[in-house]
């Protein structure tokens, strides 16, 4: 488990291209039968990901880092498989799950599996949060989410919003996580620009060709810089930065929150002109 700690907003002015990434750019995040894992001081996140080769399952570690007896002892856990096919056996109930399907195990939980469930190696991306309670675990199938259609082909930016686990579905105690997916022909994410001074939030981009890329842009409103980010690489957006970006060719996201509160209109926009 790789340790970052949180980061001041006046810090990222002094940032060069690796600093910036050493900071926010998770990279290896499906290694072959192992979890690779980052814990970061923003909210007190988790990231991690795993790939296990078929036949070959991957238990969830109890790192030394969190100083608990299994992982899920404080924390609660969302797990979205993406590509091929797998299974995350919880506490010995197994739940399968398919393409940009998402797991909620809540805390308490004490052994997490994971495992392919056919020749290709199943993705499993993971965010955790601190949790002082706990809540059932569900499944959010992302066939049954209807979604919500934002944006607009003018723009560039037309786009459906899946939220999988949020105060009015899935309950969790903290986390808040969805997919979001990108029109053929679209290519800007998150558009009205905004921050959420209360939680940290994670993007996870996915769907994108080797050769591709998303231009992710982050910090102060007024103070901007970009991350190139390729599939299967999570960017942390401190509660501070704003968190929007444009992609090469379309694209899909898992975004993850964690913080004071779960309401997901909870946000400041900022206008396009204002932004630097």
């Amino acid at each position: 488990m790789e340790i970052r700690h949180a980061t001041h907003p006046d810090q990222i002015r002094h940032f060069g291209t690796e600093e910036l990434r050493a900071h926010y750019l998770v990279e290896d995040l499906f290694p072959a039968g192992q979890v690779r894992a980052v814990y970061s001081h923003h909210d007190r996140m988790v990231v991690a990901g795993t790939s296990p080769a078929p036949g070959e399952p991957v238990p969830l570690p109890t790192f030394d880092a969190l100083r608990s007896e299994y992982f899920l002892e404080r924390r609660e856990l969302g797990v979205v498989a993406l590509g091929a096919p797998g299974t995350v056996q919880v506490d010995g109930e197994k739940h399968q799950l398919g393409d940009k399907d998402a797991l909620y195990v809540g805390r308490g939980a004490r052994e997490v599996v994971f495992s392919s469930d056919g020749p290709e190696p199943a993705r499993f991306y993971l965010v955790s949060t601190a949790a002082h309670t706990t809540c059932p675990t569900r499944i959010a199938r992302f066939a049954d989410s209807k979604g919500t259609a934002l944006g607009a082909r003018e723009s560039s930016n037309e786009r459906t919003i899946h939220r999988l686990i949020h105060e009015d579905g899935i309950r969790s105690c903290e986390l808040v996580l969805g997919v979001t997916v990108l029109e053929p022909g679209s290519m800007w994410n998150t558009l009205p620009c905004h921050t959420h001074d209360r939680r940290t939030e994670v993007y996870l981009y996915t769907g994108l060709p080797e050769n591709e890329r998303v231009v992710h842009l982050l910090g102060r409103p007024d103070e901007t810089r970009n991350l190139i980010v390729a599939d299967g690489q999570a960017v942390i957006s401190p509660s501070w930065s704003v968190h929007f970006g444009f992609g090469t060719r379309s694209y899909a996201f898992v975004w993850a929150m964690g913080g004071e509160n779960q309401a997901y209109t909870d946000m400041e926009p900022v206008a396009v002109p204002d932004l630097r």
